[in-house]
């Protein structure tokens, strides 16, 4: 069992007269920084004053400073960087002014794990890291709740790593729903697996061959879209919210005997195996190393895999039938992706 700690675990005054910058104000960036500055800590965030995210930030009442200055001010400097580029982000701005005593915290720990960052012994290391989206972290922290985090400490310089961290924790909401105990290794393996092979890899490929195995059989593609993908939320907000019991509770006995009967047929043995060379490969650094190289030479593989991805029948049709649903907030149907570029390429995000 996780040994789980909660808001009587932690010394909210661990970090009080403490300076905590924030590198990056995406999507992590802009919820921890706001959470933690309403729990009364002094933020201050790290970006190219002259990225439109340095801009929403001081609209947002944040203090914005080069990342480099950001790190000399800062006692605690936290990276919600994308991984890809916190390798390049360290070594320009950070290791300089990385003096003994600091606090080098992480939301995943890709670059510590993989050792694209290597950090000095002088300095903690820790990971907190919010099992939820930053919107969702933000908004349940306003409600006055929290969202689940882990924590793990790499290293303990001071003698008081846990003790900062679990009160980082405290600060962005988290110990209100609990905060557990993992280790950069356990989390930065979870995750990548968790994404690769069930969440967004194993769920978006399943769906896929769902939608394509219907319409080859003659049926109407937006017919298979909607059996395949539209239908996917209904089934997991039911497991969200109760579990596989919660699910199979709600829906009809004709789907549910399908569902004991045949899903081991589809996602089988040879799944499982499947999945286990894919751990591997992340437990032995192949997958790292295939993405830091990816990224050296430019993403050009990358682009051409979400090109061929955004030109699939299944978001062709689906974008069709977005556009009828009334009940979809009309800035999401707005900031449906046309081209790929309009996610930033990866080199281009240092600073972000």
């Amino acid at each position: 069992m996780a040994q789980i700690f909660y808001t009587h675990d932690a010394n909210p005054a661990a970090l009080t007269g403490k300076t905590i910058a924030i590198l990056g104000y995406g999507s992590q960036g802009h919820a921890q920084a706001q959470n933690l500055r309403d729990s009364g800590y002094n933020v201050i965030v790290g970006l190219d004053p002259n990225r439109p995210r340095a801009r929403q930030a001081r609209a947002d009442g944040m203090q914005v400073f080069p990342p480099s200055e950001a790190v000399r001010r800062a006692d605690w400097i936290q990276i919600l960087t994308p991984d890809e580029t916190q390798g390049e982000l360290y070594a320009s701005a950070i290791q300089p002014n990385l003096t003994p005593g600091k606090i080098l915290g992480v939301s995943h720990g890709f670059s510590i794990h993989f050792k694209t960052i290597t950090p000095p012994k002088d300095v903690d290391v820790v990971m907190i890291a919010p099992k939820s989206p930053g919107h969702l972290l933000r908004r349940v922290y306003s409600e006055g709740r929290g969202a689940p985090s882990l924590i793990a400490i790499q290293q303990d310089a001071t003698g008081r790593a846990h003790e900062y961290a679990l009160c980082y924790a405290y600060g962005i909401g988290s110990t209100r729903a609990g905060v557990l105990q993992t280790t950069f290794q356990e989390e930065t393996e979870t995750d990548l697996f968790g994404e690769q092979s069930v969440l967004c890899g194993g769920l978006t490929s399943l769906i896929k061959k769902g939608f394509e195995t219907l319409v080859a059989a003659g049926y109407q593609p937006e017919i298979a879209y909607f059996e395949c993908l539209h239908e996917m939320k209904l089934i997991v907000d039911l497991i969200y919210e109760g579990g596989l019991s919660r699910m199979r509770y709600s829906i009809s006995n004709t789907a549910e005997y399908g569902d004991l009967t045949r899903g081991n047929e589809v996602v089988g043995d040879a799944t499982r195996d499947a999945m286990q060379k894919t751990l591997a490969r992340i437990q032995d650094g192949t997958f790292a190393r295939e993405w830091i190289t990816e990224n050296q030479n430019g993403g050009k593989n990358f682009a051409t895999l979400r090109e061929a991805e955004r030109r699939h029948p299944i978001e062709e049709v689906g974008a069709r039938l977005r556009g009828m649903m009334s009940w979809l907030p009309k800035e999401i149907k707005k900031a449906e992706p046309q081209t790929t570029t309009e996610k930033i390429p990866t080199q281009q995000v240092v600073n972000a």
